[in-house]
């Protein structure tokens, strides 16, 4: 007896489940394919994690980087990869990655009008490992105006900061890089995006939120924009329910509208998932060995709790890299909202104390590298969570710490009152003071501070060979000598941050195949199931090769899984209704 054909609400080829980088690529991929395509986001914004990100992808062998001077292969990229990525993540992975991450750029050129240019300055993550390079493949989005997008502005996701306006006008990477190397040209841009801002007099008069977006906002808006022009659809507040399988083939999804009905979606190509990590679940987290003080410090995107994780293992699909995360260093405002620590964390005149009152890693080191050395210490049974940043008067007038502007620009009267009265941010005028308000031993914090700045005055940090790597001194004071992530901590009034061990997002999800096909747990690929982004185990695997590894694999394999749906023959499309 025949089965009853399924009945569907509405049919699509190809179904996109989240709207960051990775689902919106993907649908204006499919789209530009000549596919009928709906993305849906279950939060009533979208963006995702890369709204609130840097934007940054890491693209190897990108024409950006050669148009700079630096020279790159695909061969030097995998030998790369190979080496910092290991073996956990096949071979075929890594080339498809490498070799269709430059398609992906002019592809998103042509058809969204998404330019991308090479950061020249910033080193790969291990500069000394043979294959990689002193700068070109992190790269960033051109700014663009959120007017670009019209009402839809209205409906794009923001950090918390940017809202309550403590970052008032947009930076790109470039602008920082040169703001942070205290140069006229820093200055100059400084003084152009202040202008800028409080000069638009109509975005003032509507609140804090710069229109020019630069940054992961950048990425986002004009995502946004391409699929305006694509005219896909775009279901905000509609969350995925249920796969549709029929057979061995995932033929359609179920999802739940803003009305709160449950609709069939038919998806003759496919349906891809791209809905994020699980940076927000503590609980499963903790299931898979992540988060041994139960508590989230993430800056993962709200509504991140492991959904595709979830509804894919309900179909049969296999799991990779569940333990990892992008780990990154991050301060817990007094209000509860998080800020992942990128940058400030080099400057030099600042160190990490645990509790015990030590120094315990480089902590100019990749943010991921320094996460792991703080859960080891921590798993020594060295009370590390939080830690401190510690610094002097000097850095503070001069650098940006973390979310605390230069001295310079806002002083510590101009400071919100609850970042001391909270204990967020604690001030002394001696180190005993201030080991007194961080709870931690005078003898060893001063005995710690004042080893760090006899190797301060050398340049040189034999315990943790801070400022020895390329990437080390790329977010430091290149006006200080001899190495520019290392100076004297002696200026009183003394400061310490709280850090935290955050993340970016995590690692683990949905096993894919280098075309992005989510694979059960026989090593078969489901037909009809993509995923990409932080909801799949990442090609990356438990490393962090350069700024934008996150994104770049993001985008490329969104690329790379709709443009191998759009190649479905027409008896796949029909799903052999007939």
């Amino acid at each position: 007896m025949a089965e009853t054909p399924l009945t569907w609400d509405d049919e699509y080829d190809f179904i996109v489940v989240g709207s960051g980088a990775a689902g919106m690529s993907g649908a204006v991929v499919s789209a530009a394919s000549g596919l009928k395509t709906l993305i849906i986001e279950k939060t009533d914004q979208f963006g995702g994690t890369t709204a609130l990100s840097g934007g940054v992808i890491w693209i190897p062998d990108n024409p950006s980087m050669k148009r700079g001077g630096i020279d790159d292969s695909e061969a030097d990229a995998l030998q790369y990869l190979q080496q910092v990525v290991g073996a956990d993540v096949p071979d075929a992975k890594l080339r498809a990655y490498i070799r269709e991450g430059k398609a992906m750029l002019a592809f998103m050129e042509k058809h969204a009008d998404l330019r991308f240019d090479a950061a020249l300055q910033y080193s790969d993550y291990y500069p000394d490992v043979a294959g990689a390079k002193p700068g070109g493949r992190s790269m960033e989005p051109a700014p663009i105006s959120r007017r670009s997008i019209g009402r839809h502005a209205e409906e794009q996701r923001f950090p918390d900061f940017l809202r309550d306006g403590v970052m008032r006008f947009a930076i790109t990477v470039k602008e920082s890089r040169a703001v942070m190397d205290l140069t006229l040209k820093g200055k100059l841009y400084m003084l152009r995006n202040i202008l800028r801002y409080y000069l638009d007099i109509p975005a003032r008069l509507r609140g804090p939120i710069d229109n020019r977006q630069t940054l992961g906002r950048a990425l986002v808006v004009r995502l946004r924009r391409a699929l305006l022009r694509h005219k896909v659809p775009f279901w905000l507040n509609t969350s995925a329910k249920q796969l549709v399988c029929e057979g061995d083939r995932i033929t359609g999804l179920e999802v739940i509208d803003p009305q709160g009905r449950t609709k069939r979606l038919k998806a003759r190509r496919g349906v891809l998932m791209a809905s994020g990590g699980m940076g927000q679940n503590v609980a499963l987290r903790q299931r898979f060995g992540q988060l041994p003080t139960g508590e989230t410090f993430s800056s993962d995107a709200p509504g991140n709790v492991g959904d595709a994780i979830a509804l894919g293992q309900e179909v049969g699909a296999d799991l990779a890299f569940m333990d990892c995360a992008w780990w990154t260093p991050s301060v817990k405002f007094p209000d509860g909202s998080v800020l992942a620590l990128i940058s400030g964390k080099a400057m030099p005149g600042s160190v990490f104390i645990d509790s015990s009152g030590k120094r315990f890693c480089n902590e100019a080191a990749p943010y991921e590298d320094l996460i792991k050395t703080l859960w080891q210490n921590h798993a020594n049974g060295i009370d590390s969570v939080p830690s401190h940043m510690v610094f002097d008067a000097r850095a503070r007038h001069n650098y940006m710490m973390g979310p605390v502007p230069p001295g310079k620009v806002q002083g510590d009267a101009r400071l919100p009152s609850d970042w001391f009265e909270s204990g967020f941010l604690c001030k002394a005028d001696t180190l005993e003071e201030l080991a007194s308000q961080m709870q931690v031993p005078a003898d060893s914090f001063r005995a710690a501070i004042e080893r760090h700045n006899s190797f301060a005055r050398k340049g040189e940090d034999p315990d943790y060979q801070r400022g020895q790597s390329a990437i080390d001194r790329y977010y430091g004071d290149q006006s200080v000598k001899p190495n520019p992530s290392l100076a004297p901590i002696v200026e009183a009034p003394f400061y310490a941050l709280k850090v935290y061990p955050g993340d970016l997002g995590t690692k683990g999800g949905l096993k894919t195949d280098d075309t992005g096909r989510v694979l059960n747990t026989r090593g078969d690929a489901i037909p009809g199931l993509y995923a990409s982004g932080n909801c799949s185990g990442a090609v990356m695997g438990n490393s962090y090769p350069g700024a934008g590894s996150t994104i770049g694999p993001a985008m490329t394999f969104a690329y790379i899984a709709a443009r191998h749906a759009a190649q479905q023959d027409a008896a796949t499309k029909e799903n052999r209704d007939v």
